[in-house]
């Protein structure tokens, strides 16, 4: 559920004029300039149609303790091949949101956590939001298991990242997401104008009928052609042992 955040941070600065969607990947990681993704836009990460692929799988799973940064993901993906003609179709990238942190860091200066922290949730009083290491974690945090592979439910710690990312992987409450969407539709943390860039669906997304995606988030929509007139705009995210969904009705509050 991070990429809404990511997406909305996206979005303040674009808001700000520090990037534009169209903008390549290149312009602001300039250390991706060589490489197959540096080519894409800002946009296609945002929607899921720059053809970037996937963290999970053998590779995360024999690195998994080396993935202390966002940078650290691009050693170890940044040099494989697109999967797809940039903007061709939609499939869903987890690494797409790791360069889009990144995008975050070079052009605020900051740590991706720190721009977060600051600019989203602090400015919709999320106190209870974070995306810390693993050894960092509040005591209290609900803890996921699995059968995965059969056998007795065990810890699903080792399915997840070190560390939460732009992708995903942090922790919140119910609370916590409903003043997001409450500082969401309230226009505290974007105008109006980019509120409605990122939650206008934009291409198609396998997840159930009339939904499509926006920028970094789902958007179910009666009326194709107006954001105003989406039924729903949100996000979900799981792994092993957890799953969460966020949807925000603009029209009821």
């Amino acid at each position: 559920m991070n990429k809404m955040f990511t997406a909305v941070a996206i979005a303040q600065l674009a808001q700000r004029g520090k990037l534009r969607f169209s903008d390549p990947v290149k312009k602001h990681v300039r250390d991706l300039a060589d490489q197959p993704a540096g080519s894409v836009t800002v946009e296609q990460l945002l929607t899921h149609t720059a053809g970037t692929g996937d963290i999970f799988g053998p590779e995360f799973n024999l690195h998994r303790s080396e993935l202390k940064r966002l940078s650290d993901y691009v050693v170890l993906f940044g040099r494989r091949p697109l999967m797809f003609p940039p903007g061709s179709k939609f499939r869903y990238s987890n690494y797409g949101f790791i360069l889009l942190g990144l995008i975050v860091e070079r052009v605020s200066g900051q740590s991706y956590y720190d721009y977060i922290r600051e600019q989203i949730f602090d400015s919709a009083g999320m106190k209870s939001t974070d995306s810390p290491p693993e050894d960092k974690t509040p005591p209290d945090i609900a803890v996921g298991y699995t059968r995965t592979g059969g056998g007795a439910l065990r810890r699903n710690t080792d399915t997840l990242p070190p560390r939460g990312t732009s992708a995903g992987g942090g922790y919140s409450t119910v609370d916590d997401l409903l003043r997001f969407g409450e500082a969401l539709l309230n226009h505290r943390l974007l105008d109006r104008f980019y509120t409605d860039q990122v939650t206008q669906g934009r291409v198609v997304a396998a997840a159930g009928p009339g939904i499509r995606y926006g920028y970094g988030f789902f958007v179910k929509e009666s009326n194709n052609r107006n954001p105003s007139a989406a039924s729903w705009f949100g996000h979900g995210g799981g792994a092993p042992g957890m799953n969460g969904e966020l949807r925000i009705y603009p029209r009821s509050g």
